[in-house]
């Protein structure tokens, strides 16, 4: 892990390393060319990062629902999802 730092930004990546390297964990072997295939098809790539977002916003809206400290002021949007202000 790095050091912290204040951030304006966040970004987060499964690479093949790591597809591989859950694919091993669960018993499957993938080489590189079947990695890049398995994320490429039907989707994959673009499912898994919608699904990453969403629990970066769910993580985002525990923590401030949690804090104590310094509260966030929370406002709803007309689909009735919260949004930090």
């Amino acid at each position: 892990m790095t050091e912290k730092k204040k951030r304006e930004k966040v970004v987060a990546e499964i690479t093949l390393a790591h597809l591989i390297q859950l694919a091993l964990e669960n018993g499957h072997s993938l080489n590189q060319e079947e990695a890049i295939a398995f994320l490429n098809q039907e989707g994959r790539a673009y499912a898994m990062w919608k699904h990453m977002m969403q629990a970066g916003e769910d993580y985002i809206k525990s923590s401030l629902e949690r804090s104590s400290r310094d509260p966030v002021p929370i406002r709803y949007a007309a689909n009735g999802r919260r949004i930090a202000m």
